[in-house]
């Protein structure tokens, strides 16, 4: 049995790193956090819990900001989750409104809320010069024509 006496090579002397980026670690981190954001993203729907009517129509798409203002059954106004007042109500839309000119108004009311209300509230923002308003609902289920 004979032994090679060769000395090293200086190629072989010094290895050469592997500088690749491992796309399969990336890749499962990039699924992971797709499903976190997946399943939390319905959750993080910010306002009140509302019963809002049903009626027909289609939903609106717009480019354009909407703020969404809520009022509940007892007749109070929310923007967000924190309750404001009806005087307070255009001071603080106006403050956005300095931010963005486009921006639209959105009124989510309870269907049980008093009518009043609403209205008073559309009559504040027609006040305050806000042209875009609207009135948020649930769609209503077809109904299948009889034969």
């Amino acid at each position: 049995m004979a032994f090679n006496m060769q000395t090293p090579r200086r190629s072989q002397r010094f290895s050469r790193r592997n500088a690749d980026i491992n796309m399969t670690n990336l890749m499962d981190v990039m699924m992971v956090l797709l499903v976190v954001f997946m399943v939390a993203a319905p959750l993080m729907t910010s306002g009140i819990a509302l019963d809002l009517p049903k009626v027909g129509g289609k939903a609106l798409t717009g480019e354009e900001t909407s703020i969404n203002i809520s009022v509940d059954k007892e007749g109070y106004f929310y923007i967000g989750e924190s309750e404001i007042s009806a005087e307070k109500i255009v001071e603080k839309l106006n403050a956005i409104r300095a931010n963005n000119q486009e921006v639209s108004v959105t009124i989510s009311a309870d269907k049980d809320a008093q009518y009043g209300r609403v209205i008073g509230l559309m009559a504040l923002l027609k006040e305050a010069n806000f042209d875009k308003v609207g009135l948020k609902t649930e769609a209503k289920p077809l109904q299948r024509k009889k034969k």
